[in-house]
């Protein structure tokens, strides 16, 4: 191994382990299983903000945006960074500190907890659905993250794929299962940090080696409808083609995912004060919007560097980031470390996604399904055994799902991200805001709008190009629509819920 190599295996052990430390020092103050998935709400603004965008962005921000850009141009990535933007602002203005008041007020401590409290649904079927489809879309998401981990390694230091995913999974599930929320949330926000450094490296570095800005500008101009945000660059051609309206909306709906999120969803409801969710809002809003102009630059930059021979062509558009902290680390040991805070970042991006996805996907199997078949008092300390035992038990599945080193990481990310926006999102939205929904409507709302995820992802799209548009946007419609329907034709709420939402309506 060179010894660039080395002060980069150096750089990231040290990251990993700090980690660990941090879950070790958490385990101490998580005492009960309201600690262990919501931290006791005592989350304050700034973590909240950035731990909720660090476990948003995933190694999508690091690797996925800037290869859009890198492969196709800014319209894709650029419409989908504002309809990202968008979602992201939205979200905190709108559902952030209701959840947080309606969560408290009706004691919840997770997302099927809180629709089933909401709506007094003593069968709990919508809780049960509710954990079923968190369990059904997270399990694979997070199993994606395990094998990125796995391939970032193998391809860096030519490490056995499953060697490196195991001990990327062990690291992952050994903070979060010693600490619970806190940990994950404390890990995410130094991710965070660590995330941006590296953008800001990269983009700096890149730069510099295309032979600066005006060499990168005029290789953008120089390729048909590359920097045009209404035109998609096709490389094989070289030309461009249209991006239609349709395309244009069916790319912006990717915000509409934000609002069936858990794991960001999880974060507004562990604000300590929601007096201060203004700032929380600030400030992962304009991180949002700086970080995704990085990342689409990067991918510009770095078809520049290609130009100018900097680096190989791509074999895969989304291993820029990778290819230019590679190139940094052979300018001396000062670069070789800067090189290992960058594969630091996307080890972050990964590792931020993948614990919030545990303790969702464990918070559901756990707290929602075994606690309604058990059904019996229960000490804590039995509870928190069976919530760090089942969180264990799916990672073990994930890890599972993650060893063909073939797999794809980030093929499922759209589709679960469409999954839980069309199935979670307007049942959310109209559970907050609207007085008359109620549990028929709500459960009757999320089992359509997931089902149709699949009809248009797999049947639907497939008929006419007409109809190719992001399953996500027809699904969340639909969820929308029939959620309305059935509760106007189904009973009034209750008194009791009635109530409960015009007291959560007065509070400030």
């Amino acid at each position: 191994m060179e010894t660039a190599q080395i002060l980069i295996m150096v750089v990231i052990v040290v990251y990993l382990a700090l980690m660990i430390v941090i879950g070790a020092i958490y385990s101490k103050q998580t005492k009960n299983v309201g600690d262990f998935y919501l931290g006791g709400r005592r989350l304050g603004p700034l973590v909240t903000a950035m731990s909720a965008e660090a476990s948003d962005m995933s190694s999508w921000l690091l690797m996925g945006l800037p290869g859009v850009a890198y492969l196709s141009g800014i319209c894709d990535a650029g419409w989908t960074a504002i309809g990202l933007a968008l979602g992201t602002y939205l979200n905190w203005l709108i559902v952030a500190k209701r959840l947080r008041n309606y969560s408290a007020c009706n004691n919840s401590i997770t997302i099927p907890d809180f629709f089933s409290n909401r709506y007094r649904e003593k069968k709990n079927l919508l809780m049960i659905f509710s954990a079923i489809i968190i369990i059904v879309f997270f399990v694979p998401y997070t199993a994606s993250g395990f094998a990125a981990c796995g391939k970032l390694f193998s391809t860096l230091f030519g490490i056995d794929y499953h060697v490196a995913m195991v001990a990327s999974a062990v690291v992952i599930v050994g903070y979060t299962m010693l600490g619970g929320f806190n940990a994950a949330s404390t890990t995410d926000f130094i991710q965070s940090i660590v995330m941006t450094v590296a953008l800001v490296i990269v983009l700096a570095f890149g730069i510099n080696q295309a032979g600066g800005w005006d060499a990168v500008v005029a290789n953008a101009k120089s390729l048909d409808g590359y920097l045009s945000m209404l035109d998609v660059h096709v490389p094989e051609t070289l030309t461009s083609k249209s991006y239609s309206p349709l395309s244009i909306v069916s790319t912006l709906a990717w915000g509409l995912g934000y609002f069936g999120m858990p794991h960001i969803l999880l974060r507004f409801m562990a604000i300590e004060n929601p007096k201060k969710i203004a700032i929380s809002r600030r400030v992962a809003s304009i991180w949002a919007v700086i970080t995704m102009s990085v990342g689409i630059l990067i991918g510009v930059v770095g078809l520049a560097m290609v130009a100018n021979n900097s680096i190989a062509p791509l074999v895969d558009s989304e291993t820029i980031v990778i290819n230019i902290a590679e190139l940094l680390s052979k300018q001396g040991a000062v670069f070789a470390i800067a090189a290992g805070v960058i594969i630091s970042g996307i080890l972050a991006s990964t590792m931020s996604t993948a614990d919030s996805q545990l303790l969702a996907a464990s918070s559901s199997a756990s707290e929602n399904i075994l606690g309604n078949i058990i059904k019996k008092n229960i000490s804590e300390k039995t509870k928190m055994l069976v919530a760090r035992g089942v969180l264990l038990l799916i990672s073990v599945v994930g890890v599972v799902i993650a060893w063909d080193s073939n797999s794809s990481v980030f093929g499922i990310v759209s589709f679960a991200w469409a999954g839980f926006g069309a199935a979670f999102g307007p049942v959310m939205l109209l559970a907050l805001f609207w007085k008359r929904s109620n549990k028929y409507g709500a459960v009757a709302g999320m089992i359509a709008g997931g089902i149709m995820v699949f009809l248009w992802k797999f049947v639907i799209s497939q008929t006419t190009e007409v109809l190719n548009v992001y399953e996500l946007l027809p699904a969340f419609i639909t969820g929308l629509v029939v959620n309305i329907v059935v509760s106007l034709c189904t009973p009034k709420p209750e008194k009791e819920i009635i109530d409960e939402f015009e007291k959560v309506n007065a509070m400030k």
